[in-house]
């Protein structure tokens, strides 16, 4: 006989997400995602270290697959407008969908509040974009993808509910400023008082 009932630490995301649909982040406590599990108070902390943890394994699980493949796809073969659309497809899917406005939501906090996650997923960290923008150092291409993803996140996460879905033409707007930051031509080293 298989035993198919979900592992603690199935539970605990799952508790997780079901009380962080209906609370502010900050009125989410590990006892209270503990006892939505069924799980011993210290659950959270045995199996992923503290609350901001769980909510970055949560969002590694539920959002990694809806990038991961079509990411993959392109980064060995696309340009990089192709890579910025592959990006840019999961951000509408998650908009448009009440669970999916959570997940923007809390990455949205991780992200623009610059929160150590410890995020393992490739596509989570900024090591694995800097290579798809050839040409540039590791410094620029890291200082470019944190500044895509942070227009992205931040105009994707943390607009009004009745914002987060582009028209047509602002997400052609937006696409196009992102290809067109990542694609400048490689600045040269500031001088001083000048903004670069």
């Amino acid at each position: 006989m298989t035993d198919t009932a979900p592992s603690t630490r199935d539970r605990l995301l799952s508790a997780a997400e079901t009380l962080l649909r209906t609370a502010h982040y900050d009125e989410v406590s590990v006892r209270a995602i503990c006892a939505e599990a069924g799980a011993n108070p210290a659950a959270v902390h045995y199996h992923f270290g503290s609350k901001e943890a769980l909510v970055a394994a949560l969002l590694e699980e539920r959002l990694g697959p809806l990038w991961a493949d079509r990411l993959t796809a392109v980064a060995a073969r696309g340009s990089v407008a192709d890579i910025v659309d592959a990006v840019l497809a999961p951000f509408v899917e998650l908009a448009a969908d009440p669970t999916g406005r959570l997940y923007l939501r809390l990455l949205a906090r991780f992200v623009l509040g610059r929160r150590a996650t410890g995020f393992h997923g490739p596509w989570f960290r900024l090591d694995s974009w800097v290579d798809l923008l050839p040409g540039l150092d590791e410094r620029i291409g890291r200082r470019r993808w944190m500044l895509a993803f942070d227009l992205i996140i931040m105009r994707f996460g943390q607009a009004g509910a009745e914002e987060r879905e582009l028209a047509p033409d602002m997400l052609a707007t937006l696409r196009r400023f992102v290809v067109a930051g990542l694609t400048a031509p490689a600045e040269q080293p500031a001088s001083a008082g000048e903004i670069r």
